[in-house]
């Protein structure tokens, strides 16, 4: 795998991605699916299967709520700063049915230093609106590819 930084924002966005998903064993493990990236935003989805419905026979809350964070990470980590969630507050505004594809869609609302706040809807095939999640992060030390010396030297100039 090369580390040389890419250049064009949105090559940076799914590298930085492709190296947060490698290591992503949870998401392989629901069938989730990376569907896209770009700078500060990123889509996900997945099938309610079988084993994702509670007691009530709805997709479990937090399958659901893993779904959301799952873009809210992505999203977050677009830019070779290693972005970790804070806080976060979540809506459940209508159940999900086995079967359904739910797709989560988060876009950055705030970037300032190493705060971010972001944005994610999750809805189901039909587009209606299943939950709607806010989330907080903050940029902790690290970057998803190494920076040279003279990379750290352009941006501190």
């Amino acid at each position: 795998m090369s580390t040389d930084i890419p250049s064009d924002p949105q090559a940076l966005a799914e590298g930085c991605a492709d190296r947060l998903w490698s290591g992503d064993k949870t998401s392989r493990m629901l069938g989730i699916r990376r569907d896209s990236i770009a700078p500060g935003s990123a889509t996900v989805s997945m099938i309610v299967g079988e084993n994702m419905v509670n007691g009530l026979d709805m997709a479990h809350g937090g399958l659901m709520f893993t779904l959301a964070d799952v873009a809210f990470a992505l999203a977050c980590n677009t830019r070779n700063a290693i972005a970790v969630g804070n806080y976060c507050s979540v809506h459940f505004l209508r159940p999900a049915s086995r079967g359904d594809r739910l797709i989560a869609t988060a876009r950055e609302s705030l970037l300032e230093g190493r705060n971010g706040i972001y944005d994610v809807t999750v809805s189901d095939q039909a587009g209606r609106t299943v939950i709607e999640f806010r989330g907080h992060s903050k940029v902790v030390s690290g970057t998803h590819f190494p920076e040279t010396s003279d990379q750290s030297a352009e941006a501190e100039a």
